[in-house]
């Protein structure tokens, strides 16, 4: 099934997108989609060729997504914040066709794009049939493997998660109004906030930026009745005086993912608006989610039940089975399980295990089979929802001509779960950079969210025997 096809089954004056003053309808936004794939044909898209997207949330951005998932085109999602370098190794990295901009977003120079709104074409293109196996995105994650790559999802992987979730009692229904202020550069934003509530038959209302209050005002308006987010969001509404219990009255789903939600935070939301957060886990290689409190009685802490059709093990150092209240490194397996990592067999090698996902994440499971994540295998760090791998940041740092070499690690942040804290050592006889210097260098280089917040310097980073950096004594 292409994943496009979940546009065409439903009502044509049924609500399906709202951004600001402009609303479409799904028979609007299926021929809006049509139209845009005659456009992007008739400019030389193919089956299999890889079309960066580029904007905020927009509905250009979304029809773009769903016209190149049409042509049977691999649609690759980008940070339009990420600095000029990173977008272009980003695009070089899949070898892309072209980009598509929305939301008044700007390629780098040089490179062949299209305005999603300027498309222009007289006839409606149909839409391709493809197989579950084929590709339909290239989503970049700081993940399981390391350094940011570009995670193959499928329609398959995409669309049986969809199915997984509708298959929850209290899932999308046709009378809902879904929030979508997650990035759609983001697996969170884009397969569960968009598609979820499109192949429902509800209706997305589009934002770019949370703000607490203006995002509030705008959920009251549009009648909002169910909000994903990751932690910030809810963090930022628990402090929030206007957050009440008639504010958020017609909300009957709170969701959140991408990150750990404090206990503290997600109690003092409950106690302003009377509403139980309901956490989820998952992870781009797995399209995204894996388990959820949705349709459960929520216990804070846990991450819910394992959704229907998707397999989960709990596998100690050994590779074995964990015991009955041990811990072990979650595994997945099902459908929605990634293809692997666009050229990088090797990488791919280190987290697939014969149809499993090895997340690196270690979690216990209770009597009543709910999950708590309890630690992190890997060096991972989560800021606002987004994986950061202390890798890239450390190469990034290390570009720095005063930079001999560097270490990061995540600390707890009060709003964004994780902030990045850089160790750093300068080059003998060099200047010491200031630490506003060394984080101005990494904008230069990488998103905003993966620059470290805080910088300190040292004479030496303390290493093992083998001469690897001892992240716990940093820590």
């Amino acid at each position: 099934m292409n994943l496009a096809a979940i546009l065409d089954q439903h009502p044509d004056d049924a609500p399906a997108l709202v951004e600001g003053d402009r609303r479409l309808s799904y028979g609007q936004l299926r021929h809006r989609v049509a139209m845009a794939r005659g456009a992007l044909a008739a400019h030389g898209v193919r089956s299999g060729d890889r079309v960066a997207l580029l904007g905020e949330n927009s509905i250009e951005i979304v029809v773009g997504y769903f016209a190149l998932l049409g042509l049977g085109a691999v649609a690759v999602p980008l940070n339009p914040q990420a600095p000029e370098p990173a977008i272009r190794h980003e695009l070089n990295t899949v070898d892309a066709h072209l980009v598509l901009l929305g939301g008044g977003a700007i390629a780098p120079h040089d490179v062949t794009s299209l305005v999603i709104s300027e498309l222009a074409h007289t006839e409606e293109a149909p839409m391709v049939d493809v197989s579950d196996e084929v590709l339909a995105v290239l989503m970049f994650t700081s993940g399981t493997a390391g350094a940011s790559r570009a995670a193959m999802l499928s329609h398959g992987n995409l669309v049986s998660n969809l199915q997984q979730n509708l298959s929850l009692e209290d899932s999308i229904h046709p009378n809902d109004v879904v929030l979508n202020v997650l990035p759609l550069h983001h697996i969170f934003g884009l397969n569960v906030s968009l598609a979820l509530t499109l192949i429902g038959g509800a209706c997305v209302v589009l934002s770019h930026r949370f703000d607490p209050l203006d995002t509030l005002h705008l959920m009251i308006e549009e009648g909002v009745t169910v909000v994903p987010g990751a932690p910030p969001m809810w963090i930022a509404w628990s402090t929030c005086a206007e957050v009440t219990v008639p504010s958020f009255a017609k909300v009957r789903l709170a969701l959140t993912g991408a990150a750990a939600m404090p206990e503290e935070a997600a109690r003092a939301f409950q106690g302003r608006s009377g509403l139980a957060l309901l956490e989820g886990y998952g992870l781009t290689e797995a399209s995204p989610v894996v388990t959820t409190t949705m349709g459960t009685s929520p216990r804070v802490g846990s991450i819910g039940r394992v959704l229907p059709g998707v397999t989960v093990r709990l596998v100690d150092e050994d590779g074995e089975d964990a015991l009955d209240g041990d811990t072990g490194e979650v595994w997945v397996n099902g459908p929605n399980v990634f293809q692997g990592y666009w050229n990088d067999p090797e990488a791919t090698d280190r987290v697939l295990n014969d149809g499993w996902l090895r997340t690196g994440d270690v979690a216990v499971v209770d009597d009543e089979g709910c999950l708590y994540l309890v630690d992190r295998s890997k060096d991972l760090i989560i800021v606002s929802g987004f994986n950061v791998y202390p890798a890239e940041v450390e190469e990034t740092i290390a570009l720095h001509p005063s930079v001999a070499e560097a270490a990061v690690i995540g600390v707890p942040h009060p709003t964004t779960g994780e902030a990045i804290r850089a160790f750093v050592v300068v080059k003998p006889g060099a200047t010491t950079p200031t630490e506003a210097e060394v984080i101005a260098h990494c904008r230069t280089f990488i998103a905003r969210y993966k620059c470290p917040a805080e910088v300190l310097f040292l004479a030496e980073l303390p290493k093992g025997a083998s001469g690897k950096v001892l992240r716990r004594l940093l820590r």
